[in-house]
């Protein structure tokens, strides 16, 4: 969940800027003063906050249950039955418990959002869970998105007297399940961490809007709310970067090494910020610590492919398209592009299939709908 990593309009607009939030620690990451007012609240406590629909949803709804249901399982079936919440899957944006529940729609991480919020309304233990996937990427320009999967537990502790006799059952949420999940690791986070998560998710979404001064405000938030949520600082490095601020930027990234020193997402980031400060030789070393741990990076085939296809080298495109479909086979885009490169050299069947899988993949009801059009004008030579 672009969390996969992977992706929230405010519920309530405020005209002009809304408040900065309140000042943190003396942290030395912070410099307030380089960023305008946010335009938007960035208030943790909205995050969970249940909207009067959903408690009259939980009173009218499930309230009464039938028979001997417990309530995590009425809940459960809530999610499921598309004749109750009728819920759908869409990454375009994070969205927090009542903007999630009010469009019915949202990412793994707005709907995990949600489902805590409706629980603890009707007195549920809630668990997050974050769950040890392969790493899978997207992206949107020049900007790549990292994406985790977290779910979370209803209920688990031993019903009380007089308590219908499977409240104690314990039932696993997951809205976007790995094709195994039975055989994954993972680890508890508590609400803070999952804050931090929703920050950091709105800050990396401001960022591919353009909106940096707001992407450094939800940032912020994130590292408040989770110091040791490194992602955070991470996405703050790449926000400094943008805004020109270099040795900021290097300061915050420098930081989040020291705390994760093989990851290659904090290695590739730092060394673009030390060769635009001019440091060719710290940046030369943190590449070839680089090529060392990940010698082919996320989208490497998939962008020689594309420079393949404006060569018209539509061969080549295709095995390049191939290879990165091989190892992220739920990636949309990798589908897509495998698709064109099958109709430019006559292949229709087969660019049927993988259109047909990027819209099955696709995370977004605008990328759903743009790929069933081209599905639908499949038989013409060119897709794109």
């Amino acid at each position: 969940m672009p969390h996969p990593l992977a992706a929230l309009v405010a519920a309530l607009a405020l005209a002009g800027c809304a408040a900065v939030p309140p000042a943190a620690e003396s942290d030395p990451l912070f410099a307030d003063q380089l960023f305008a007012a946010p335009s938007e609240p960035v208030d943790a406590s909205r995050v969970f906050a249940a909207s009067e629909a959903m408690r009259r949803y939980v009173a009218e709804e499930i309230g009464d249950l039938p028979g001997s249901k417990g309530r995590q399982q009425a809940l459960m079936d809530a999610l499921r039955n598309k004749a109750q919440l009728k819920l759908e899957y869409d990454a375009a944006y994070t969205r927090n418990a009542a903007e999630a529940f009010e469009a019915r729609t949202g990412n793994c991480l707005s709907l995990v959002i949600m489902t805590a919020s409706l629980a603890r309304e009707m007195g549920i233990p809630v668990r997050f869970q974050s769950v040890f996937v392969e790493e899978t990427w997207s992206r949107q320009g020049d900007l790549y998105f990292s994406i985790g999967h977290v779910n979370l537990a209803l209920g688990g502790r031993p019903p009380k007297l007089g308590t219908r006799i499977d409240d104690g059952e314990q039932l696993i949420v997951d809205f976007l399940p790995p094709p195994d999940l039975k055989g994954l690791n993972w680890r508890v986070v508590d609400d803070r961490t999952i804050l931090a998560m929703y920050m950091n998710n709105r800050a990396a979404e401001s960022i591919a809007d353009g909106r940096l001064d707001d992407a450094y405000w939800f940032a912020r938030e994130a590292i408040r709310q989770d110091p040791a949520f490194v992602v955070a600082q991470n996405t703050l490095g790449v926000i400094y970067q943008r805004r020109g601020h270099l040795d900021h930027a290097a300061r915050v990234l420098e930081r989040a090494l020291d705390s994760e020193p093989r990851n290659t997402r904090i290695l590739t980031n730092l060394a673009n910020v030390y060769e635009a400060q001019g440091r060719r030789a710290l940046a030369q070393a943190l590449q070839e610590r680089l090529a060392r741990l990940e010698p082919d990076p996320p989208f490497a085939f998939f962008n020689r492919g594309l420079a393949a296809a404006r060569e018209g080298d539509w061969r080549r495109a295709r095995e390049l398209f191939a290879k990165e479909v091989e190892r992220a086979p739920y990636y949309h885009e990798f589908h897509f592009w495998l698709a064109v490169a099958l109709a430019n050299l006559g292949e229709p069947e087969g660019a049927r299939r993988h259109l047909a899988l990027a819209m099955e993949n696709s995370t977004t009801r605008r990328d759903h709908d743009l790929y069933a059009a081209k599905l639908q004008r499949i038989g013409s030579a060119r897709l794109h």
